[in-house]
């Protein structure tokens, strides 16, 4: 099922390809001047769609692959059930937007040297300015288009028609028999045609979702949070809503703590800072920046950046098939062209070889995200470290609870004490009293007999 995301992300990679080639090529000049637009807002409403419908067949697949399983218990059942639809839907939520991050753009050559796909298609470049903002459009389309239309319509939407097409059922059926229908119903009968409750684990589903896409490219769109914190406004009245009206009341059960989500919760955290990192480094031109400004810059500003990262290349080591169909579109033949990478130039010993500043800014990006992960993980243990889990009054409040419970227990065992001593006591006086009533054999032996009654008692 993995990889059925997999073929359908590489479905839609040949979908822009294919579609940005031909609008490259159309008769219409707003066409050529749109494509990178159209080529991202078609691809990204695509990947939303193909999300949404296999959100459902995932869950469908991951319930059926864990009732093959037969767990003993519900407990596990419910955390196989977990882990494996948790494990399908993060794959088919990022793995378009880890292809625009990290792939797109990292595999496609040099000018006389790119690499194609089927012989005829080239694989698909970042805009001038860098993959960050189409990182950006996507991760908003998707997400927001998610809450709206699968947290939102669909909660709401999808209870009311399995209730009205219940209602119209036993409608149909109550038809037949007039008195009953006539008869007022009680409040169980009519909850019936709500819909049955399925349990918190679709609403877990959905907060853990977005948690990931506030969480795992928020560098990309700091709006993320704000976005979130709207939706979840708006979705507290409407799952309330949902939970009243259109559900059936759910089984009460007791439950120590979110059990395998909090797991899940703690893995997405670590993960982002781990993500984070790399799409500042890798994804951004923060560190070439950077690196730039400290190393390279002649005047310790920002000028000439942008010739500082682009290449030479001779037009004349274009391959037979690979150069522009027409040369002298504008106006004049061009020799030496320019492009965004780090190579030499085509006067050098090794022309188009990497240079020495490819290397030196792949190492500030390594170290960056060694050391943003590090200390971002450090300042997470401090905090976690300085914030108890459990408040301090409420951790002192339990502390007296059970001091309590301990004078209580103590009290209630002393009462045993002083009733067995009292007991003990009684016992004598009858012995004393039957001895001085009884003859001196008889007394004898009765005595050693109560003396041993009464260390029984004592042990």
């Amino acid at each position: 099922m993995i990889g059925v995301t997999f073929a359908i992300v590489f479905g839609v990679i040949m979908y822009r390809i294919s579609t940005a080639a031909a609008l490259a090529m159309s008769s219409n000049p707003t066409a050529r001047a749109n494509v990178r637009v159209t080529v991202t807002a078609t691809a990204v409403i695509i990947n939303l769609v193909v999300i949404l419908i296999l959100d459902e067949v995932y869950g469908s697949v991951a319930r059926w692959l864990t009732q093959i399983e037969v767990p003993k218990t519900d407990k596990t059942f419910e955390e196989r059930l977990i882990f494996k639809a948790f494990l399908l839907k993060f794959v088919n939520a990022y793995t378009p937007i880890f292809y625009v991050a990290f792939f797109k753009g990292r595999i496609v050559g040099r000018p006389g040297d790119y690499y194609y796909i089927f012989q005829s298609f080239r694989m698909e470049e970042c805009a001038p300015g860098g993959c960050l903002m189409e990182l950006c459009i996507q991760l908003s389309i998707i997400m927001l288009g998610k809450q709206l239309i699968q947290n939102n319509l669909f909660e709401i939407g999808i209870p009311k028609m399995k209730k009205l097409i219940r209602y119209l059922k036993s409608r149909r059926q109550s038809a037949h028999d007039h008195e009953e229908h006539l008869k007022k119903k009680q409040r169980y009968e009519v909850d019936y045609n709500l819909e049955p409750f399925a349990g918190l684990t679709p609403e877990y589903m959905e907060m853990i979702i977005q948690f990931g896409f506030v969480t795992l490219f928020v560098a990309s769109f700091p709006l993320a949070p704000l976005f979130a914190l709207l939706n979840n406004i708006i979705e507290i009245r409407l799952d309330a809503k949902k939970f009243i009206t259109e559900l059936r009341r759910p089984v009460a059960t007791r439950a120590k703590d979110i059990g395998i989500w909090y797991n899940i919760l703690c893995g997405v955290g670590k993960v982002a800072v781990i993500i984070n990192a790399f799409v500042i480094s890798f994804t951004s031109d923060f560190i070439p920046r950077l690196v730039y400004l400290y190393m390279y810059s002649p005047d310790g500003t920002m000028h000439g950046f942008v010739n500082h990262t682009l290449s030479y290349f001779n037009a004349s080591d274009f391959k037979p098939g690979t150069e522009p169909n027409d040369p002298g579109a504008l106006g004049y033949n061009v020799d030496v062209c320019r492009y965004k990478d780090y190579r030499e130039p085509p006067w050098a010993t090794s022309k188009y070889d990497l240079t020495k500043e490819y290397w030196s800014v792949l190492a500030a990006r390594l170290a960056f995200v060694i050391v943003f992960q590090n200390l971002v993980m450090f300042m997470s243990d401090f905090v976690d470290w300085i914030i108890p889990d459990i408040p301090k009054d409420i951790s002192e409040q339990i502390h007296r609870e059970k001091v309590l419970m301990v004078e209580v227990f103590l009290k209630e065992e002393q009462g045993k004490l002083q009733m067995l001593e009292t007991w003990k006591e009684h016992e004598k006086k009858k012995e004393e009293i039957s001895n001085n009533q009884s003859p001196g054999l008889s007394h004898s032996h009765r005595g050693s007999s109560s003396s041993v009654y009464s260390q029984r008692v004592d042990v």
